[in-house]
């Protein structure tokens, strides 16, 4: 029987390490699977664990007000070593690009197990965009075993980088299982916020909103702010929902500038659930979020992203994302076509996601029932 330890620490990783999780434990046959969670996030992991059902087995509970990278990234390895010596797992999995990730990559490679990079080899191959999550990916990339690509573009990466093709799997992204697992429960048993907001919503023409990026803040934020302003004032009858980054570099930019604007609706971060309810019920979504390129796509939604460069490239390529910065009037403009030009609408929403079909995640636990 293979040992398997699946490790993650925040939201994002968390939605998308859930539906590997459930398919490796539907296997008890072959394998024996536990799962660590860091904690890197805290209320948002655990509103996740709780939709998806999934009771770690170890949490290393390191969320701390104020961390910065240098304590958290210590912290992270030296907090799994216990787990490591522990369990001693043949296979350790570990999600994109986050500290957690990076962090937990080498503390499995100092344990001697294999390890199982999910969402490998995005690059946009500057360092310090996005940061630090692009070099948290490639040095994750450096010490993987097996690599997990979501799309072709992803493997041709890797193997520019001389990663050897028969450790590489093309399997599309797990982020797409997760969302066509769970928006049928969504519709079914909405939360009392999402029934509140459909109340307040009614049939207005919806666009939602994300945004928390450490290269945005500042200026960045101030023009992505006025944006939305301009966006909002177009059309009075326009719902802006904006659920907002709980970092004060975020809050503070977005509160003072829209928090007077009528038709824009700020609210606090939202559970998994309530907010691919929202995905679903928005005609484009404006947002810096690298997972929401990969989502909302699947759902017939246009996207424009507030980055000056993606790790995601083949969103851009077949057309589902647009890559706007945080230019103000680029912003206002491509929002404003999609919104009032039908034509350019159609175009977009209806064109396919390139970033699979739902089944990642049984590929990925057939490959490793293989090796």
């Amino acid at each position: 029987m293979k040992k398997n330890l699946i490790i993650f620490g925040t939201r994002p990783e968390a939605i998308k390490m859930a539906p590997l999780v459930k398919e490796f434990q539907k296997d008890t046959k072959n394998f024996e699977t536990k799962v660590c969670v860091t904690a890197q996030h805290r209320e948002m992991l655990d509103q996740v664990l709780e939709f998806f059902e999934i009771q770690p087995d170890y949490d290393l509970d390191l969320m701390k007000p104020g961390q910065n990278l240098y304590s958290l990234t210590a912290n992270i390895i030296e907090s799994l070593q216990p787990v490591l010596e522990d369990f001693k797992p043949d296979y350790v999995y570990v999600h994109g690009d986050t500290t957690t990730t990076m962090a937990g990559s080498i503390a499995s490679f100092y344990s001697g197990a294999k390890v199982c990079h999910v969402e490998a080899g995005l690059r946009t191959h500057n360092k310090w965009a996005p940061f630090p999550e692009e070099m948290n990916r490639q040095i994750t990339g450096r010490v993987t075993d097996y690599h997990f690509a979501p799309t072709l573009t992803s493997k041709e990466n890797l193997q520019k980088e001389n990663v050897q093709e028969d450790s590489i799997l093309v399997t599309g992204n797990t982020v797409i299982d997760a969302l066509l697992q769970s928006v049928d429960k969504v519709n079914s048993s909405p939360s009392i916020l999402i029934e509140e907001l459909n109340k307040v919503i009614g049939d207005k023409e919806l666009v939602l909103v994300t945004g928390h990026r450490r290269e945005n803040h500042g200026e960045g934020f101030e023009r992505i702010c006025r944006a939305l302003k301009r966006i909002a004032e177009n059309d009075s009858n326009r719902l802006i929902i904006y659920p907002v980054h709980l970092n004060p570099k975020v809050q503070e930019p977005v509160r003072r500038v829209l928090s007077d604007v009528s038709n824009v609706i700020l609210i606090d971060p939202l559970a998994y659930q309530d907010f691919i309810w929202l995905m679903n019920r928005s005609k484009i979504i404006i947002t810096d979020s690298g997972g929401v390129q990969e989502e909302a796509p699947s759902l017939g939604k246009p996207v424009l992203v507030m980055r000056e460069t993606t790790e995601r490239p083949e969103a851009v390529e077949a057309g589902t994302v647009l890559l706007v910065g945080t230019d103000e009037d680029l912003i206002v403009n491509r929002t404003l076509e999609l919104l009032n030009k039908k034509e350019a609408f159609d175009q977009m929403s209806k064109l396919h996601n390139p970033y699979g079909d739902g089944k990642a995640c049984e590929r990925i636990v057939k490959f490793i029932k293989e090796v």
